[in-house]
């Protein structure tokens, strides 16, 4: 994988830019497959903070195994101190532990809001509003936090075409919010609730396997199965919680970046730097925590219309638990990636995993027959989503340069 071992350090270093922008690619693969998961899981009525719980003991557990086996091999030097030997520096090198788990309360908050944003507005749309508003902010402070490392005429080029992926991103959901409307038309009319759509259009539950993905009769029985009833409720709800888990997400990266490079000089002459393992570990934990904590009180005082449940319940809930500790693995293997090579080729040139929602249409449409039987203008402003994704993709790998110095 182009990870090389570098002599009298304990530990897997990225050495090359080739290895770096391996490692991001591979996260922009495991990033944008962890939540399609969660979105198959609410749309068969498991509940999020179910999903959430179990996903955040895998992610954690990811974090873990990344930090002891690629951080704690081999020996330790006063300049790069393993994994283990750093946890118990904490003593010295506490200010950038708290740059590393204040990325990580960002990214759980950012993940918890991804799980409503979904249901509401849909896997396509959140993953590209949400990752744009990531790098347009998060990039740009990387790149200044990185002390202009990559280039800057092609990084901001790339983040220009992401803003306007943003745009493009709400007029899709727009657009499709005004399909179903009309597909809809003659429920809007003759219904108030998800029973008696039902008894309208002839739609049980069993048959929802049976009916054509887009259609009328489709959608009801989608609402009838689902965890978060969604049927009513303004555009502006699923965009606003779409935004605000964008700029939980933009804030991680830059954070990260400080945790292991010390921009800000708050460490001690001879203290070393956090290695990125350690980093991780610290970034993961905070992240596990405010995870846990938050759920179990969504558990018992839900929002957005989810059922109220209990940790009893929790524990019991088998269904689907398979799949979700699965995307806490997925996830938490592509975070430690993307940190592997930003921390090689620039935190700023690492954004480009924020490219996800690529992999992530793809699982969208695939699985669950998103814009289907959409109008002609929704697939021409979702073609010119990916379309400007794609380019901006390709500007920020083409940005990327190589750290010089990695840990003095």
């Amino acid at each position: 994988m182009m990870i090389l071992v570098s002599q009298g350090l304990g530990m897997y270093v990225v050495e090359s830019k080739g290895g770096a922008i391996l490692c991001i690619l591979l996260s922009l693969l495991c990033l944008g497959t962890w939540p399609a998961l969660m979105a198959l899981l609410e749309r068969r009525g498991r509940l999020p903070q179910h999903t959430y719980l179990d996903y955040s003991i895998t992610n954690f557990l990811a974090a873990v195994f990344i930090a002891f086996v690629f951080g704690g091999i081999g020996g330790s030097t006063q300049e790069a101190p393993s994994f283990l030997a750093q946890l118990t520096q904490i003593q010295d090198n506490w200010p950038s532990v708290l740059f590393a788990m204040a990325g990580g309360v960002g990214l759980s908050i950012g993940n918890l809001a991804t799980q409503y944003a979904l249901a509401f507005v849909g896997l396509s749309v959140t993953e590209v509003t949400s990752a744009s508003i990531t790098v347009v902010v998060g990039t740009t402070v990387n790149y200044f936090l990185d002390n202009r490392l990559n280039r800057a005429d092609v990084l901001f080029s790339g983040v220009g075409c992401f803003l306007v992926a943003v745009c493009l991103g709400s007029a899709v959901h727009s657009s499709n919010s005004a399909d179903v409307e009309a597909t809809l038309g003659k429920l809007s009319r003759e219904c108030e609730t998800v029973e008696e759509c039902q008894r309208l259009f002839g739609v049980e539950e069993k048959e929802m396997e049976n009916v054509k993905e887009g259609t009328a009769a489709f959608l009801v029985a989608l609402e009838n199965t689902r965890a978060i009833k969604v049927f009513g409720k303004s555009m502006v709800v699923g965009l606003g919680i779409t935004f605000f888990a964008g700029l939980s997400f933009s804030l991680f990266s830059p954070l990260f970046n400080l945790a292991t490079n010390d921009q800000w000089h708050t460490l001690k002459q001879d203290v070393p730097k956090l290695i990125v393992y350690t980093a991780f570990f610290y970034f993961s934990l905070s992240c596990f925590v405010i995870a846990i904590a938050l759920n179990i009180t969504f558990l018992y005082n839900p929002v957005l219309g989810s059922p109220r449940s209990s940790f009893r319940e929790y524990l019991s809930d088998w269904n689907g638990r398979g799949l979700a500790l699965m995307a806490g693995l997925i996830c938490g293997f592509g975070n430690g990636l993307q940190f592997m090579g930003g921390q090689a080729a620039g935190y700023a040139a690492s954004d480009a995993v924020q490219a996800l929602p690529l992999v992530s249409t793809f699982w969208g449409i695939y699985l669950f027959g998103e814009y289907r039987r959409s109008s002609p203008r929704t697939y021409a402003l979702l073609v010119g989503m990916l379309v400007m994704f794609t380019v901006a993709v390709g500007l920020l790998m083409a940005s990327a340069g190589e750290r010089e110095t990695r840990f003095t």
